[in-house]
């Protein structure tokens, strides 16, 4: 495991922002996966999944711009997936990827929808993570309002405490596991106390709030996907309805769809039957 960091120009007049990543495997493997993380994570959610596939690929994994260790920017309403977008396509070429696997949780998931259904689109193969082309309001509003919650932790300890509240959904997960999310979701304060706050800048809410005023569908978009796809869902996920699943099974790219008992929004990837679910379904097997 490897902590590197790309510096790009933008928005705007911030210049020489830098976007975090961590890179896994042989550098100089020339099939690359991108693992790209939910709305309020970070690339080391991760770990893990790019440990068991570590042998098979050089695999990125980068904090979205104002997460983990990449900048925050400046004007909070260039947060959004023409950002995104431009910080792939930056990385990317970084690396020197003309093409690459891609796992994306929630977030992460629709960027590589969106990437994918490009006309001339870098993903080879493409899974997402319980996000799919219609996003239902009720969760939207949701997932707003524990983003728009400020909060500050003592220590680490309370941090994983409040993560094992909010992302239950994530499934089950082991003491090791929560702590190790707990771990890399907390910075220190930005005036030198002794308090923790969350990795991500609050900024990250004003954006998210203006995507919250209906039900986001983008059927055309999923049309438009001709890679291969296999999409994951939490049985009991609010964000990827089953009925929304099942039609994607059914048009566009047809993915594969594997459905993941107890568990919501959104499967933590973690679990080593997930993980060989994915490894396995990578290499075609």
């Amino acid at each position: 495991m490897r902590q590197r960091h790309l510096t790009v120009d933008g928005p705007g007049a911030q210049k020489g922002r830098r976007i975090g990543y961590t890179e896994w495997g042989d550098a100089a493997n020339p099939r690359v996966l991108v693992c790209a993380h939910g709305l309020t994570r970070v690339g080391r959610d991760f770990d893990a999944l790019a440990e068991a596939l570590a042998a098979d690929y050089r695999i990125v994994c980068p904090d979205a711009a104002g997460r983990g260790a990449s900048d925050w920017l400046i004007e909070a309403e260039h947060y959004g997936y023409p950002l995104y977008i431009s910080d792939t396509t930056a990385l990317l070429a970084e690396i020197g990827a003309a093409e690459t696997d891609w796992v994306g949780t929630s977030m992460g998931g629709f960027l590589g929808m969106m990437l994918a259904a490009a006309e001339a689109s870098p993903i080879r193969r493409l899974v997402v993570n319980d996000i799919g082309p219609f996003l239902p309001q009720a969760a939207l509003l949701r997932i707003s309002e524990y983003l728009s919650t400020g909060a500050r932790f003592a220590d680490v300890a309370e941090m994983e405490a409040h993560l094992r509240i909010i992302h239950a959904p994530f499934g089950p997960l082991t003491d090791a596991q929560w702590r190790h999310m707990a771990e890399h979701s907390v910075r220190t304060a930005p005036d030198g106390g002794d308090a923790l706050h969350y990795h991500y800048d609050p900024a990250i809410a004003e954006a998210f709030n203006q995507v919250t005023g209906g039900d986001i569908a983008v059927w055309g978009m999923w049309d438009a996907i001709r890679c291969p796809v296999l999409a994951l869902r939490g049985e009991n996920s609010d964000v990827l309805p089953a009925e929304t699943a099942y039609e994607m099974t059914q048009r566009g790219p047809k993915a594969r769809l594997v459905e993941f008992a107890e568990t919501g929004h959104a499967p933590a990837l973690m679990d080593a039957g997930q993980i060989a679910l994915v490894r396995d379904w990578l290499r075609g097997e």
